[in-house]
């Protein structure tokens, strides 16, 4: 099922505010709330679709490529290996993240409120992938060996005894109005509310330790050099049964040795004889869509452009794809062998071979026109 774009799902323009999509988001979030919607399947898929959209279009950063590239720059499509923000996350993880759009949490069970036991999250990993074109067109699968921190086999864990697993400590202050009682992050779980009791031998002091694990990374059609996909849950893993970070994966496009990339359109060089020149030949090329064939006409001069419609890569912006331009050289040969310098030499005395340009001929200023129209 596809994705909705995240400005249909809370109800606003592309140019709204920054306020403007802080308010939809905390409408939708209210109506779709799971406490207002108990048992309520569709419900609670709108309240983590609305998180979803919320947490990209209210990032300047995020929120700029959305714009740019859609969910494929955000790593929003269900394809990335992981899903978007809604499909990787619960209800605490959402409201611990966005707790303070409902005034510091008070929904249920789930309130994320000032100095409560905090909900750790494991840190993200970031690599980088490279792709060539034909996978960036047609999309592919990588599976890849990723070292990452996981929780140590045997690590156990004990509630901290500082503040008995509340995560909070409450400290009481002598001023002029009298005692005062504030409550503060626990300064020995840092508000997570346990410690580590058990640690094996190579793990540190949270019973993390460096392991190797594959992942498998979906790769979407039409992906971009510089995207980020992000892979929800493959990150670092956080101690003491919190949420692993992500895995973020930027994209890298593997130079061809054949095909020049201009935006969407591709470009090659066709190299062909004096003999395939003068009497026309068909040439096999590559395409990222596969080899095609295409005729060179006779009397073709070098320098000549082909346009294979709709053999570029697929647009981001629009439904469309870019165009593939075949350069047309024709190759002098180097040396010639007797009996191709007695041809040649003839021609030439003969003035059957002279060059007289027609006039209709394009100039290299005309062909560089004409890629543009």
């Amino acid at each position: 099922m596809s994705k909705r774009d995240y400005y249909e799902v809370l109800e606003v323009s592309k140019s709204a505010s920054a306020d403007e999509i802080k308010k939809a988001y905390r409408k939708m979030a209210i109506k779709y709330h799971p406490d207002k919607n108990p048992g309520d399947k569709e419900a609670e898929e709108k309240f983590k679709e609305a998180a979803e959209a919320y947490e990209v279009l209210s990032d300047d950063n995020k929120k700029a490529r959305y714009d740019q590239y859609g969910h494929a720059g955000v790593g929003g499509a269900g394809g990335f290996g992981g899903g978007g923000f809604g499909g990787g996350m619960n209800m605490e993880d959402i409201f611990s993240q966005f707790g303070d759009i409902f005034g510091g949490g008070g929904f249920g069970g789930f309130g994320g409120g000032s100095g409560g036991r905090q909900q750790v999250k494991g840190s993200n990993l970031r690599i980088r992938i490279k792709l060539n074109l034909e996978e960036m067109v047609n999309g592919t699968q990588k599976t890849l060996k990723v070292k990452k921190m996981k929780m140590a086999e045997g690590a156990t864990s004990k509630t901290c005894p500082t503040c008995n697993g509340s995560g909070v400590q409450m400290k009481v202050m002598n001023t002029m109005f009298g005692q005062m009682q504030t409550q503060t992050t626990c300064g020995t779980c840092q508000g997570i509310g346990k410690v580590a009791d058990k640690i094996p031998t190579g793990a540190n002091a949270q019973g993390l330790i460096k392991d190797e694990e594959e992942i498998s990374i979906n790769i979407p059609a039409g992906a971009r050099d510089g995207i980020q996909l992000n892979v929800r849950g493959k990150g670092n893993d956080a101690p003491f049964g919190g949420v692993p970070g992500d895995l973020l994966v930027i994209v890298e496009e593997e130079v061809d040795k054949t095909i020049k990339r201009e935006g969407d359109n591709l470009h090659q060089e066709l190299y062909i004889s004096f003999a395939e020149a003068a009497l026309g030949t068909k040439k096999e090329i590559p395409t990222v869509g596969g080899k095609v064939k295409i005729t060179v006409d006779a009397g073709t001069q070098s320098g000549k452009i082909l346009r294979l419609a709709g053999k570029g890569l697929p647009s981001i912006d629009s439904y469309g794809k870019g165009d593939m331009f075949i350069h047309i050289n024709v190759w002098t040969p180097q040396t010639l062998n007797k009996e191709q310098k007695e041809f040649f030499e003839k021609q030439m005395s003969s003035g059957d071979m002279v060059a007289e340009p027609s006039g209709k001929e394009k100039t290299f200023f005309d062909k560089v026109k004409d890629l543009f129209n």
